[in-house]
């Protein structure tokens, strides 16, 4: 029997979805959260720096039919390597913050079903994620509650993939295939270097300072060949700074014979 087109497109947006657990605490949370990604069709878990054994009886017994893939989930030691392949990641967060503003789900979903590689990130079960993780992240979503906002690990990662994945007419009809994260954080990097090369910024103002344009780029959702690009100026840039010392460095020694 043949699927409907809008069903095997929601198949494979749910095949291409990752859900990333960080710093996970109990066993019986991880095999929850498998269980209710196996609800709406999710089937890529990845765990980062777990804080307990996730293949015991108690997270399998937890997961249910989700078994398998709770035992096959990768583990990770660093949110940066669980996001290395992914073109968009989503964070959680029930915290607001000014310079991350959270958005409800129905805004981000385009954005979500226009990767071709997403991924949404949880934190811990006592503390959620950290600024530092959400940083690592290009946009924040926010469940809308009534004022006690706290959710269980699981509540959450079935609320807000379903509500990724779940059919509408707001579904991209196309799909643009990013940068990878491990590409934009080499391009943030990089940046980061030519930012103090040219004095743009300092020790102090360094952080902010990109998280700053971390907002901007990420808005492009730059492809492969535009990060190169970019990086492509700042390799001229470094290469025309670091022409110009020498004849500095001359004219300096020539004043001071």
């Amino acid at each position: 029997m043949t699927r409907p087109v809008s069903e095997q497109s929601d198949l494979s947006r749910a095949s291409n979805l990752a859900v990333v657990l960080v710093s996970p605490k109990t066993p019986g949370n991880i095999g929850s959260a498998a269980r209710a990604m196996l609800n709406m069709g999710a089937s890529d878990l990845r765990l980062v720096a777990p804080r307990c054994d996730h293949t015991v009886k108690e997270a399998r017994a937890f997961a249910v039919h989700a078994e398998e893939l709770l035992v096959n989930a990768p583990v990770f030691d660093t949110l940066a390597a669980a996001l290395a392949d992914r073109d968009l990641s989503i964070g959680t967060s029930a915290r607001e913050r000014a310079d991350m503003p959270g958005q409800i789900p129905a805004v981000l979903r385009p954005r979500v079903r226009a990767a071709a590689a997403p991924a949404l990130v949880f934190g811990p079960e006592e503390t959620g994620l950290l600024n530092s993780d959400l940083e690592q992240c290009q946009a924040t979503v926010r469940i809308p509650t009534a004022n006690y906002a706290s959710l269980n690990l699981a509540q959450a990662v079935l609320l807000v993939t379903y509500e990724f994945l779940q059919g509408g007419a707001d579904a991209q009809a196309y799909e643009r295939k990013s940068a990878t994260r491990d590409e934009m954080e080499g391009l943030y990097s990089h940046l980061v270097d030519v930012m103090h090369l040219t004095g743009y910024t300092d020790a102090m103002r360094a952080r902010h300072t990109l998280r700053l344009w971390r907002l901007m780029l990420d808005r492009a959702q730059m492809s492969s060949a535009e990060s190169r690009l970019f990086r492509g100026l700042l390799r001229q840039v470094q290469w025309k700074v670091g022409q110009g010392q020498p004849e500095a460095q001359q004219d300096r020694e020539g004043e001071s014979a």
